[in-house]
């Protein structure tokens, strides 16, 4: 197979994005290129099946969520180059049977050979990482299959293997909704933070299952949730069950499906709205929170890892002007946040999954890709440049306040994010 970094269609758009970076007065140091190029290189592996594997970088694994995010930016190319889009659907096709391996997973191995971050306490196999249930990790390669089609026509990626693992998912889902009365699913794992297990016996804290969210054991960090229903994944999901009921109807042609998955999107959706909103001040409008149990107990704060509370307008779930989302955002960048920092070099939001003040490089590129001031995302592109502590490559957490202290090298997903923030900046977005 062709290495796909040495496409001409790759050089191209690198040529174009360098030109219209260079007229817009913005030096971004090659920075681009290697970052585009680096996912190419040392993440992407092409299977003779026709599927493809997706290493996070330094781990020897597929995340779910972090592949689909990690050839995101080849979706602009898969349009005119199959491939690209060959490469893409061979990762949706290796996501699907990851999914039908276990839906409760995270990560998973090239082949079944028992490897696995930790021995933890709940139903393992051989082909599994880590088995922590996180509702991102059921939604990543359902949008990833959606925008495949909306940015190329392609759909061949709808078969069969798809359609069975669609269908895994919102039986999940609807499982988890009621976590307490009907899930098997439960994780402990044994010498380690509290954020790497979930209490209770690995059933995790109690929540209210006739409330009609999702539950959810870890957050898109793979931290453990304090509370079950994770706003953003919740949200996530309202979304691509309704991208799930637009491929049934107009691809498969199942109608049943279509309208059981639109019910279940709606009717998801008004849950969030019903259980999720904090009033700013009493009797003023509300924001959203991170997490509830559907009692009344939430959490205001936002995590840097996507989803996010700052992501909710790029997963499409509402528009960028929505009041309730333009006051959350005010409140995720305050100090109400408690993973919001500011520092003498930058701000941002971070993760508990970091050290204090290390504002992350996935949240700036996303506070870009939800500006609507070109010139908002131009500062953006600029303050990302300048804290990659001289290695042409973005990372996980950067110190606001000395930006030559970072976690991780290079980052395949925040190399990802930083590259659709730029060819956003040039006219270059995703549709869908």
């Amino acid at each position: 197979m062709e290495n796909l970094y040495d496409r001409r269609s790759l050089d191209e758009l690198i040529n174009n994005v360098e030109a219209k970076l260079k007229s817009s007065g913005i030096d971004d140091k090659g920075i681009f290129k290697n970052c585009i190029k680096n996912t190419l290189k040392t993440t992407i592996q092409r299977k003779e099946d026709g599927s493809t594997f997706v290493i996070t970088g330094d781990i020897p694994a597929m995340w779910l969520r972090d592949s689909a995010c990690q050839v995101r930016p080849y979706l602009i190319l898969a349009k005119t180059d199959p491939e690209f889009a060959d490469m893409i659907e061979g990762v949706i096709r290796r996501q699907c049977r990851c999914i039908l391996i276990d839906p409760y997973a995270n990560a998973f191995n090239e082949e079944a050979n028992g490897k696995c971050w930790r021995h933890d306490k709940t139903e393992m196999k051989d082909e599994l990482w880590e088995r922590k249930y996180e509702i991102d990790s059921l939604c990543f390669p359902i949008q990833l299959a959606y925008l495949l089609w909306k940015n190329s026509g392609r759909t061949s990626q709808f078969d069969e293997l798809f359609n069975k693992a669609a269908r895994r998912v919102v039986e999940v889902f609807r499982i988890e909704q009621h976590h307490e009365s009907e899930s098997k699913y439960s994780f402990e794992r044994e010498n380690c933070v509290y954020t790497d297990t979930l209490s209770r016996g690995g059933k995790g804290a109690l929540v209210n299952e006739e409330c009609g969210l999702i539950w959810s054991g870890f957050r898109p960090s793979d931290d453990a949730c304090q509370y079950g229903f994770l706003i953003p994944s919740n949200m996530f999901a309202v979304v691509v069950l309704g991208y799930l009921s637009e491929i049934f109807e107009k691809v498969y042609g199942q109608d049943d499906f279509a309208a059981e998955t639109k019910h279940f999107s709606e009717e998801l959706r008004a849950a969030v709205e019903k259980y999720s909103h904090v009033p700013v001040n009493e009797g003023e409008s509300t924001f959203y929170a991170y997490e509830v149990d559907g009692f009344g107990q939430y959490n205001v704060m936002d995590d840097a890892n996507l989803p996010s509370l700052l992501s909710i307008p790029w997963m499409g779930y509402c528009d960028m002007d929505d009041e309730i989302y333009q006051n959350t955002k005010k409140v995720i960048y305050s100090d109400i946040n408690p993973y919001y920092y500011e520092g003498k070099e930058i701000s941002g939001i971070g993760s508990p999954h970091t050290p204090a003040r290390y504002v992350w490089h996935i949240s700036m590129g996303m506070k870009g890709l939800t500006a609507k001031d070109k010139s908002e995302k131009a500062k953006i592109i600029r303050e990302m440049v300048a804290t990659d502590g001289g290695t042409s490559c973005m990372h996980e957490g950067v110190c606001a306040d000395d930006a030559g202290k970072y976690t991780r090298p290079w980052f395949s997903w925040a190399n990802s994010v930083f590259c659709e923030l730029v060819m956003d900046y040039c006219g270059y977005r995703i549709k869908g």
